[in-house]
């Protein structure tokens, strides 16, 4: 199972007849394998990475710090489940170290997330203070290298 998750985090457009030929199993097992995993929401889903400097992406993307205090009975899940119910939210992860929440949020401008961050997560009760950076450029996601850059006349690999 680990063998195919590899494969398929590598290119998900492998086909279940490649991964057959690339682990030695038979197609019957790797397919009854996949669905399982599907079934058993280990693969949430298929999903391209997309360069957004190459199309015409008339988004900005942000980190939000937060510091929350979860209230009586109330854990990290609760103060989750409310933020990540936003459209505007892509990733939500609970943190170690100064913040506690890291919110990646995508808005038409500066403008927009600066109102998300204003209306909604700072209003909330839990929430002590935020922190937000803005995206500018990637290099890299996911593992993949988004351009190389030229440091002294040579070409490197980020």
């Amino acid at each position: 199972m680990k063998r195919i998750l590899d494969i398929l985090q590598s290119d998900a457009r492998i086909t279940p007849e490649k991964i057959a030929v690339m682990t030695g199993m038979e197609l019957s097992e790797v397919e009854s394998a996949i669905a399982k995993m599907e079934e058993e929401k280990i693969i949430l889903g298929y999903k391209p990475i997309v360069n957004e400097d190459k199309v015409a992406a008339d988004t900005v993307t942000a980190l939000i710090e937060l510091k929350v205090t979860p209230s009586a009975g109330e854990g990290f899940d609760a103060i989750a489940s409310r933020i990540y119910c936003y459209e505007q939210v892509r990733h939500l992860y609970l943190m170690s170290g100064a913040y506690d929440l890291a919110v990646f949020v995508e808005g038409k401008n500066i403008k927009d997330v600066a109102m998300f961050v204003s209306e909604h997560l700072a209003q909330m009760d839990s929430v002590i203070s935020t922190s937000t950076h803005f995206m500018l450029k990637t290099y890299k996601r996911e593992g993949i290298i988004f351009e190389n850059v030229k440091t002294d006349d040579r070409e490197m690999m980020i």
